[in-house]
């Protein structure tokens, strides 16, 4: 898979050059799934912030509402009791994954529980825009202070790739989430890591990792 993990969605001008770039047209002629999943497992996010996402009412963080040739709901939760033919061939033959934020132990859960990373690797075209948790879910670890719902894996998910993300760096909405913060956070996870503001996104590309940026990013150990 191609991947865009992003803070905030698709801010900026640059952010929305880089979903361009990895999926070879335009975004008006590109076919979406959105994944809201991950709203359901946060105690802030719920059926409500679901709505505004799927709809694309949710303008702080815009996946939905850039303009795609057409877009679908992929609910994880649901995939378990449905026949594959159902929903694999449409997954294979869309060409971004929009996986929105909310609590990343629950979205790596549910990535499990629902076959999809298991087809993952598979999926060599895709595109995956995460927000938030949904960029956190492909790092080994997210740190304790992002875990909201109690999974057995701990804060340990999918780990697709190698770095962790410390995801809305100063934001001014999460006052917890300093640099300051961010530098406890890192010395604890002891591994490669980003924090990443919400104008910002990491970009990963056949193993190659860049960062496209109209904001403010720290790296750690990288």
């Amino acid at each position: 898979m191609k991947l865009l993990l992003t803070s905030a969605g698709i801010k900026n001008a640059s952010i929305h050059a880089a979903v361009v770039e990895l999926l070879g047209k335009p975004t008006v002629e590109a076919t979406a799934l959105c994944i809201p999943t991950a709203l359901y497992g946060h105690p802030y996010a719920g059926p409500r912030q679901a709505w505004r996402c799927i709809s694309g009412a949710e303008t702080s963080t815009p996946t939905v509402s850039v303009g795609w040739k057409s877009v679908g709901v992929l609910e994880l939760t649901a995939l378990p009791s449905l026949e594959e033919e159902r929903w694999v061939p449409l997954l294979r033959e869309t060409d971004v994954l929009l996986v929105e934020g909310g609590d990343a132990a629950y979205l790596s859960h549910w990535v499990r529980e629902s076959g999809l990373a298991d087809l993952m690797p598979s999926l060599h075209d895709t595109v995956w825009v995460g927000v938030s948790a949904g960029s956190m879910v492909l790092t080994p670890r997210v740190g304790e202070e992002f875990v909201r719902w109690e999974s057995p894996a701990g804060d340990r998910t999918l780990g697709v790739v190698e770095f962790s993300i410390f995801p809305h760096l100063e934001n001014p909405h999460l006052p917890s989430n300093t640099t300051a913060a961010a530098d406890r956070w890192a010395a604890r996870l002891g591994g490669p890591a980003y924090a990443i503001d919400d104008e910002t996104a990491i970009r990963v590309t056949d193993g190659a990792v860049d960062v496209v940026s109209e904001g403010t990013w720290k790296a750690f150990g990288i």
